[in-house]
């Protein structure tokens, strides 16, 4: 066995060594040993830990992949989520001010995707083991709301009834207002018998909706979520932000930026996370490309009581971006685009005249990207909010505050 030294960490989480040699579930500054697989590191054991190392409060974490950060200090993790924001930035030139990190407690996920697949004696739900298609159950999981625990049992009925021994399903699951809402892919093909059986599955198991492969099958009551003052009931496998207190973070800085506008653009809106919190004190314009997410905003605004208008477009925003001339009459902008970026709206965007954006970002290296799109153009980045609502993962989530060229 030889030894490394682990010098950072890798986006993923890992530890890096001199090569590159990759080591999960290690940190900066240790001395590790193991064997040499590729370039990965197996049988791994430390010699030398780092004082960022603490004991993982997770019984699973050794073999789940869920998390990949149990084993470092909620100090270190927050300075290395923040670095990876900076490094980002850095790497297109670009500095800016930040806010300390906001990071959500355990056990508040209200959201997860379940890998679950039958067995000889029934099935087994749970998440991946780390770099395999090995499911690990996850009984004492300190990730996940106690409330959303309550649907491992359900998915792995869902299983033995629509699974097949050789394939496995995906079953999405979240906490809503009235329960579980739960979207499975990778099932059997729907048939009547099969229909007649998950449907008593949802009343056995009192859950708010059970779509399979995109298809309702039965749905006890609408499976509302709460932006502001709206009830939302998003299609089967609509984005959700992962924690209640992460996207009230998120939320919280969107509102300060955008301040008092009285017209605001929310691009890649969703089913109204932003759009309709803002409603209270502006009128909006909300974008999505998603029609059917589009539909649940709409209607979630149409039944509220106290909002101002909610206007909505269903728009690809990467084929057909907002242009200067349509963004003219919006005294903020509010954008929140998938991992890739939204490099064809933000270059609009630089054309534009709007004094204030909110760029929400899942991914630091497309953010920077973006950002340098903005400043080359003019804009000012005020400051960068980071939020670790994915707690023990790589994933880092920011809001970031840009004011036009005469703000």
């Amino acid at each position: 066995m030889s030894e490394f030294t682990i010098i950072r960490l890798g986006h993923q989480g890992d530890g890096i060594a001199e090569g590159p040699v990759f080591a999960p579930m290690t940190l900066p500054g240790e001395v590790v040993s193991g064997t040499l697989d590729g370039n990965r590191l197996r049988d791994l054991r430390i010699v030398t830990p780092s004082g960022d190392r603490v004991a993982a409060p997770c019984r699973h974490y050794k073999s789940c992949g869920g998390c990949q950060l149990q084993h470092a200090s909620d100090t270190f993790v927050a300075d290395w989520k923040l670095g990876v924001v900076r490094q980002a930035l850095a790497a297109q030139g670009l500095e800016a001010e930040f806010r300390p990190i906001v990071t959500s407690a355990p056990k508040t996920r209200r959201r997860a995707s379940l890998s679950v697949k039958r067995t000889k004696k029934g099935a087994m739900a749970g998440f991946h083991a780390r770099g395999s298609d090995v499911i690990i159950q996850i009984p004492d999981c300190q990730l996940l709301n106690p409330n959303l625990m309550a649907a491992i049992p359900v998915a792995e009925k869902l299983a033995t009834i629509g699974g097949s021994r050789k394939g496995e399903l995906s079953v999405l699951v979240t906490l809503s207002e009235v329960g579980l809402d739960i979207a499975v892919s990778g099932g059997k093909e729907l048939d009547e018998p099969l229909r007649l059986a998950l449907s008593a599955e949802t009343e056995t198991h009192k859950l708010a909706r059970l779509a399979w492969d995109g298809e309702v099958i039965g749905q006890r009551e609408p499976p509302v979520q709460r932006f502001g003052k709206a009830l939302v009931a998003p299609p089967p496998g609509a984005f959700m932000q992962a924690t209640p207190d992460g996207e009230a973070a998120l939320l919280a800085a969107v509102r300060e930026i955008v301040g008092n506008a009285a017209q605001v653009a929310d691009l890649f809106a969703g089913c109204g996370t932003f759009a309709l919190p803002l409603a209270e004190r502006a009128e909006v314009h909300a974008v999505e490309g998603e029609a059917a997410m589009v539909a649940a905003l709409d209607l979630g605004w149409r039944r509220a009581e106290g909002l101002k208008k909610v206007t909505h477009e269903a728009r690809d925003l990467f084929r057909r971006p907002l242009m200067p001339d349509e963004l003219r009459k919006f005294d903020a902008v509010v954008i929140d685009p998938p991992r890739a970026g939204a490099e064809a709206q933000v270059r609009e965007l630089a054309g534009s005249e709007v004094p204030k954006i909110a760029f929400v970002s899942c991914n630091p290296v497309t953010f920077a990207r973006d950002a340098r799109i903005l400043t080359e153009a003019g804009y000012d980045l005020q400051w960068v909010q980071v939020v670790d609502q994915f707690r023990w993962s790589a994933h880092v989530e920011l809001v970031a505050y840009f004011t036009g060229k005469d703000v």
